[in-house]
């Protein structure tokens, strides 16, 4: 649902774009913007607020559209949208005829058809086979709604374990005493789970309990600062390995399925499977080339949140490479 947002000084930006045109002989700008929760779109004339519409994350990807009469009398329509999966452009339409484009050939409503599982044409529209998702955009935020809803506890439940093994880290100076700490926090998520009416380990419970076991494991067999950087390449590989066997062999019957049930999109099982496991080995390799570089307190900092921008860009590139599309054979 698309809505006004509060003032610019309550929001934090993560990212901008800008895209001005002009029309006789004004100069306007599209202004989108990205923070923590919402996607944001202000339409300027000059230093004039004309128009501003958000959307919140978990309503889906949606396209804005800027209504604007000019002097004349004409209306205006501006659509801001994804042209591709890392830029935004926007088109200006004049009735049915387009008079400007920010990338020209490019569709502002590629993510939205991408969501669908739809192929863009070669005239920038696209092509939905709605059976194959059977959601439209609404529906889609819905579902979408419905998902974090169902997979936010488990979510707050990694963060907390994180922010747990950073903190004590941090502050006692200890790795390895840091990494049995985030392991007994971890299997103690296990037991609670028992008692508990809401996921708090997500769709990975079996296989989350024997890694934590693992990590518990080596962190008490090898109480070593070296040995606790090296955890996450060790374990990274091995748990790369058996997501390859997954995608590879079992056509990611096991993994693949379970991670398309946070996706709002359908994917290929053996796809994503595979995907995940080139992210671990690329993760793995990263850790150990920070713990051989560089100092251990950068190591911790990078752990805990250097890492993150890279493995959710690797992330999205499986994803786009896992999706299904509508030409695909079910």
């Amino acid at each position: 649902m698309i809505a006004t947002l509060t003032r610019d000084e309550d929001v934090m930006r993560i990212w901008t774009y800008l895209r001005p045109f002009s029309h006789s002989g004004y100069d306007y700008t599209v202004e989108v913007f990205f923070t923590f929760s919402q996607t944001v779109s202000r339409l300027f004339k000059g230093r004039e607020l004309l128009d501003e519409q958000s959307v919140h994350h978990m309503d889906g990807v949606q396209t804005f559209v800027h209504a604007l009469r000019v002097e004349s009398g004409e209306l205006l329509r501006i659509e801001a949208g994804y042209v591709s999966w890392w830029s935004v452009g926007i088109a200006v339409f004049q009735g049915d005829h387009k008079v400007y484009e920010s990338h020209p050939g490019k569709n502002v409503r590629f993510a939205e058809g991408m969501m669908q599982g739809a192929a863009p044409s070669a005239a920038g529209d696209f092509l939905v086979n709605t059976p194959t998702t059977g959601l439209n955009l609404g529906e889609m935020g819905e579902t979408n709604q419905s998902k974090w809803q169902r997979n936010k506890y488990s979510i707050y439940a990694d963060l907390a374990l994180g922010a747990l093994f950073y903190l004590v880290g941090k502050f006692t100076g200890d790795l390895a005493l840091a990494a049995i700490v985030g392991a007994t926090g971890g299997l103690t998520l296990v037991v609670v789970q028992r008692f508990a009416t809401v996921d708090l380990l997500g769709g990975f419970a079996v296989f989350g309990t024997i890694m934590l076991v693992i990590s518990a494991t080596f962190s008490l067999a090898l109480q070593d600062d070296y040995w606790v950087q090296m955890k996450g390449t060790i374990l990274g590989l091995l748990t790369a390995s058996i997501f390859m066997i997954d995608g590879v062999f079992r056509q990611g019957a096991y993994f693949g399925a379970r991670i398309e049930r946070y996706m709002p999109l359908p994917l290929h099982h053996n796809r994503i499977a595979i995907g995940m496991s080139g992210t671990g080995i690329v993760m793995a390799l990263a850790n150990y080339y920070v713990a051989e570089n560089f100092s251990e307190d950068f190591w911790l900092t990078w752990t805990t949140f250097l890492d993150m921008p890279l493995s959710i860009a690797l992330f999205y590139a499986v994803i786009f490479w896992a999706r299904r599309k509508s030409t695909d054979p079910v």
